[in-house]
């Protein structure tokens, strides 16, 4: 009788932990910023708003403090260079380069291992800038995404997949057009 009293203990302590523990992985659900897109968009672009991670083209300097919460890698007169890991196969990098304190260029390039998650996220990263700056061309193998819209001075968006067999590699330059 006690053994079947303290076997009864042991299950309702046991279900009472796992019924916390369905908890606590229900409050880790994070939102997502694109739904619909591959998760790492959420890391490598932030935010719908502006052109990138919420940024446009004549930011100053500090507006980039809000945006890149690290210590830039490289730091020269009119550069910032900042790295990023997201996994043990996929790191990416930006150089963003101001003229007299306003954003002229930002230069993305995402590096992965896995050349099939590389191809995934280029046409994700199409489909997003599609979906943002509508009527894309081709050029030289790149995807050219222009923006003339309202008062805003028009830019470029350009995309290109420059993988080799073993390797994914994705370049995204984003640019005042002249």
């Amino acid at each position: 009788m006690k053994k079947a009293k303290h076997l009864i203990i042991l299950i309702l302590f046991f279900s009472f932990i796992s019924c916390k523990t369905d908890e606590k992985t229900k409050e880790q659900k994070i939102n997502r910023v694109f739904e619909g897109y591959h998760v790492y968009l959420d890391e490598i672009i932030k935010s719908k708003r502006g052109v990138f991670r919420g940024l446009n083209l004549n930011s100053s300097p500090d507006s980039l403090k809000i945006t890149e919460k690290t210590v830039p890698v490289e730091k020269s007169p009119g550069n910032l260079f900042f790295e990023y890991k997201i996994d043990s196969l996929t790191n990416y990098s930006i150089n963003y380069t101001f003229n007299k304190d306003s954003l002229e260029e930002i230069n993305v390039q995402i590096n992965c291992k896995d050349v099939e998650l590389t191809s995934y996220l280029f046409c994700d990263l199409k489909d997003y800038y599609a979906n943002k700056l509508p009527n894309p061309t081709e050029d030289q193998g790149s995807i050219v995404y222009n923006c003339f819209e309202g008062q805003r001075k028009p830019f470029v968006v350009s995309l290109s997949d420059n993988s080799s067999p073993s390797r994914g590699v994705i370049n995204m330059y984003i640019y005042k057009d002249k």
